[in-house]
């Protein structure tokens, strides 16, 4: 996910660093954004400009958000099934689409969907989206394969099936998925394991990436700026921050960000100097008046 995270909140917070001192969100723009009641947010994307676009894990509505106020609007209704992992290039927001096994092409202007694909047909979880130069990649938590969407005409779905180094097991696999070096590989985190894993696109094999064993314990979303991952563990309310040498066979966790304001985060994108994060709170039984926020933080 190149571009994510929004996250809002009624009062302001401290960003924390695991071990380490307390540092203020900074910038001009609100650093807490409230999202409509009953919402159930999951994930974002950012750009292109000061904007955030967040999708309902219940309904598939999708929320545009100005970073720059804190003010938005619902700019979709949904399907009425979900709206996961988000990205954004021009005009159109790719939407991964959980348990109905689909993948949606929205309009970041109207909300009106341009382009829907049944990516497979069987029980699916399809998690997060990550996108190349001429493709969309989207995860699936059930199935151990990806699927490649191509960007632009009316080419078909491809399913990528994963070896290598990845071994599936109970429970939610594939999650948060970024593309390395413009596509040539793909970096995917195994939520069940606490893995990463960099991904031939060519081939599906799976390399696991050396973390000095350490583990990325309920692992969601990750966002990729350049040799630096932001991994988000969910329910550790936890960001961690790995550092990967030049060709990513091996990462170093350099710094370990919380904040007293996260809620179970699901996903993070990235505007200017700030992360942003949905919190999903999923230890909240949720309501149609359950408040629902995303944060801003400064790593």
């Amino acid at each position: 996910m190149w571009s994510r995270i929004v996250i809002a909140v009624l009062s302001a917070g401290l960003l924390v660093p695991v071990g380490g001192s307390a540092q203020g969100a900074t910038g001009p723009e609100p650093d807490q954004i409230a999202l409509p009641n009953g919402f159930q947010p999951e994930g974002i994307a950012t750009g292109p400009g000061p904007v955030a676009f967040f999708g309902s894990r219940s309904t598939g509505a999708i929320y545009r958000a100005d970073l720059r106020t804190g003010k938005g609007e619902l700019i979709s209704k949904g399907p009425g099934t979900p709206s996961l992992g988000l990205e954004t290039r021009g005009d159109r927001l790719y939407v991964a689409g959980g348990k109905a096994g689909d993948a949606r092409v929205v309009n970041t202007e109207n909300g009106e969907v341009v382009k829907s694909y049944k990516l497979t047909t069987k029980a699916a979880f399809i998690n997060d989206v990550a996108l190349t130069k001429d493709a969309a990649w989207f995860s699936d938590s059930t199935n151990q394969q990806l699927y490649r969407v191509p960007l632009s005409g009316d080419g078909e779905v491809k399913t990528l099936p994963l070896t290598g180094d990845i071994v599936w097991g109970e429970g939610f696999n594939s999650n948060g998925i970024e593309a390395l070096d413009g596509g040539k590989s793909l970096v995917l985190i195994q939520s069940n394991t606490g893995k990463l894993f960099k991904v031939d696109p060519e081939t599906g094999v799976a390399k696991a990436i050396g973390l000095g064993g350490e583990i990325l314990t309920a692992g969601d979303g990750i966002l990729l700026a350049g040799r630096t991952v932001y991994a988000v563990q969910n329910r550790l309310n936890t960001v961690a921050v790995i550092e990967l040498n030049d060709d990513a066979t091996e990462g170093k966790i350099v710094k370990k960000l919380t904040d007293p304001r996260f809620d179970v985060p699901t996903s993070v994108a990235r505007s200017g100097s700030r992360l942003y994060l949905p919190n999903a709170r999923f230890t909240t039984t949720p309501t149609p008046d359950t408040p629902y926020t995303a944060v801003a933080v400064t790593p």
